[in-house]
Order: C-alpha cells, then structure tokens, then sequence
C-alpha cells in the first residue's frame, strides 16, 4: 500500500513542476524546447499516475466505509477526480500529440496551462488538508512509513 509520505512527496513533485513549468512557457522561445517538453510530459505522467494510485488504492474501503461523512468525502474526492481527468484529457487532445507540444497560440496555451495547473494545485492542497486526514482515519498505521 502506497504511504502518506509516498502521496506527500507525489503532491510535492506535482506543485513544485507545475510552478517551474509555468515559467518556462511564458517564453515562447523555450516554450516547446525537448526540456520543457521533457518536464511537461513528466507531470504530466506523474499526475496521471497520482490519481490513479490513489483510485487504486485509497477509495475501495472509503466508499464502502460505514461512516458517512467517510463515505462522502471519498465520493466527493472521487468525483472531483473524473473531472480533472476529464479537463485533462481534453488539455492534451488540444495541446499535445506524441509526446510534443502543439502551440498554434501562444497566449491560449499559456492561458491553458496556467488554469490547468491550478487545477491540480488546488486539488494537492486539497487532498493534504482534506483528503489524507479522513483516509488517516480509515487506514492509519498501514499507511505509515
């Protein structure tokens, strides 16, 4: 089972590269260099991966929990889920294509990604001040370490 420091460090990774990201593309010159590309593509992944770890992982006896407020907040979180993937998806099908950045328009990518990163910034702040005390709860010591 994936530990709290393990989620922990994943929030950190994903915030960090999201705000050095979001400086590299004000550029345009260095916009879709192989580096930032390299580093998008990474968070990419490492968002997608994130999410899916704790799918796997976190809401199975969340949402089956006897506890409603539990129940609820892994619903709430779970829902909360499926939409970023859902903007994502769309993000990428608009952005990106095998593994390249697509910047017809500057200012719309920059914009783009700018809200989309908050997005998944919200969602980390979120799941440390929210979501991790409730799965603490239900998991406790077998997530330590």
């Amino acid at each position: 089972m994936v530990s709290f420091k393990e989620l922990n460090e994943q929030n950190h990774k994903i915030v960090e590269r999201t705000k050095i990201i979001l400086y590299m593309i004000q550029e345009r010159t260095i916009c879709d260099t192989d580096v930032t590309c390299d580093l998008f593509f990474d968070l990419m992944d490492m968002v997608k991966a994130h999410m899916d770890v704790e799918e796997r992982e976190l809401y199975k006896s969340m949402l089956t929990h006897r506890d409603h407020n539990i129940k609820q907040t892994a619903e709430n979180f779970l829902s909360g889920s499926a939409e970023i993937k859902r903007v994502y998806k769309q993000y990428m099908k608009r952005w990106c294509h095998n593994k390249h950045l697509r910047i017809k328009d500057h200012n719309r990518f920059v914009q783009e990604t700018e809200e989309l990163f908050e997005v998944f910034q919200i969602r980390m702040i979120d799941e440390v001040e929210k979501f991790y005390p409730v799965v603490r709860s239900v998991y406790g010591e077998q997530m330590a370490a």
